[in-house]
C-alpha cells in the first residue's frame, strides 16, 4: 500500500479513484464571512463521511466499541472553493491498513445540477485504534477491519 502524499501539481482527484461516495449538504453555517466554506469545515467533511460509512457498514455505533478510531494525522489540499448550499460527494478509500492503524485517502467533489462532479479538495485522514477506557492502541476491531477492507483500491500498494 502506498505512503505518498499527494503533491503540489498533482492530477485532480476522480471520482473513479474513489471505492466509495458518500452524500453530504454543506450547511449554511459552513459558510464564513467570506462567503465560503472554511477550510477547517473541510476536515468535518472527511471526518463525518468517514465515520458516518463505518457506522452504515458495519450497522454498528462505532462510539459504543470498547476501541475506538482516534485521528491521528490529517492533511487536506485544497482546489476549489465550497459555498451553500452545495451539494457534495466525499470519496472515500484506503491507502494503507495496519494492525493498530488505517489511512483514508479522501476527496471532495462538488456536485452540480446534471450530476457532474467537479474536485473541490484531497485530503488523508489517519484512524489509530485506542482502548476506549486507558486510550493504549490496540488491533482494529474486526467489524471494522471488515469494513475498511471494501476500501481499497486497485491503486492502493
Amino acid at each position: 500500500m502506498s505512503n505518498r502524499q499527494p503533491t503540489r501539481n498533482a492530477a485532480p482527484p476522480e471520482p473513479e479513484q474513489y471505492a466509495i461516495l458518500w452524500p453530504m449538504q454543506t450547511r449554511w453555517a459552513d459558510n464564513d464571512h467570506y462567503g465560503h466554506v472554511n477550510n477547517v469545515t473541510y476536515y468535518s467533511y472527511f471526518d463525518s463521511a468517514v465515520n458516518g460509512w463505518l457506522m452504515a457498514t458495519t450497522g454498528v455505533d462505532i462510539r459504543e466499541l470498547d476501541s475506538i478510531g482516534v485521528v491521528a494525522e490529517t492533511s487536506c489540499r485544497y482546489l476549489s472553493e465550497l459555498s451553500f448550499p452545495d451539494r457534495l460527494q466525499i470519496g472515500l478509500a484506503v491507502e494503507r491498513i495496519g494492525k493498530q492503524s488505517v489511512t483514508y485517502t479522501l476527496a471532495i467533489f462538488r456536485e452540480d445540477s446534471d450530476g457532474a462532479l467537479h474536485p473541490a479538495a484531497t485530503g488523508r485522514f489517519v484512524h489509530v485504534y485506542v482502548d476506549l477506557l486507558t486510550r493504549r492502541p490496540v488491533p482494529i476491531p474486526e467489524q471494522i477491519r471488515k469494513a475498511v477492507m471494501q476500501l481499497v483500491t486497485p491503486s492502493a500498494k
